[in-house]
């Protein structure tokens, strides 16, 4: 009998189930260029920290992502010696979803959060100020409303 722990099919089903979400496709792509702490996906999607968490942490079982624990701080990236299912999937993200016109956006939106320390924007998060950038000025955030992303005009 076959160890399901480590077989070809356990991992590729584990990567599919992963990539099967769309929130967890966007911080799949988030994490592509760079390591990125929690507090700025959180600012990224307008999710509750518990929410980009659990999301993160499918990413990581499913080998998609590694962590590091700096103090008080969580960091995501792109794992170091990835599986060739992962290596396939992170290839397809990298082909297909940076096509998609709110990773573009999530993708502008970035530039803007990490102009901000991540100890400033956790702190922002914490008071209430600012989680989705919302309170910046129209031109520094093109972080997109629920409208947008159903193409509703104002």
């Amino acid at each position: 009998m076959r160890n399901q722990a480590t077989s070809p099919i356990d991992a590729l089903s584990r990567v599919s189930a992963a990539l099967a979400d769309p929130n967890r496709l966007r911080l799949l792509a988030a994490c592509l260029d760079q390591e990125r702490c929690v507090c700025q996906l959180v600012a990224l999607i307008d999710l509750s920290n518990a929410s980009i968490s659990k999301h993160l942490g499918q990413l990581r079982d499913a080998g998609l992502l590694q962590s590091r624990r700096e103090g008080r701080w969580v960091h995501y990236k792109l794992p170091d010696d990835p599986s060739s299912p992962v290596r396939d999937a992170i290839a397809m993200v990298r082909t297909h979803a940076l096509q998609d016109e709110l990773i573009k956006q999530d993708r502008a939106t970035l530039s803007n959060i990490d102009a901000i320390e991540p100890g400033e924007l956790a702190r922002m998060q914490r008071e209430g100020c600012c989680p989705d950038l919302s309170c910046c000025p129209p031109e520094a955030t093109n972080t997109p409303t629920a409208d947008d992303r159903q193409g509703v005009q104002p």
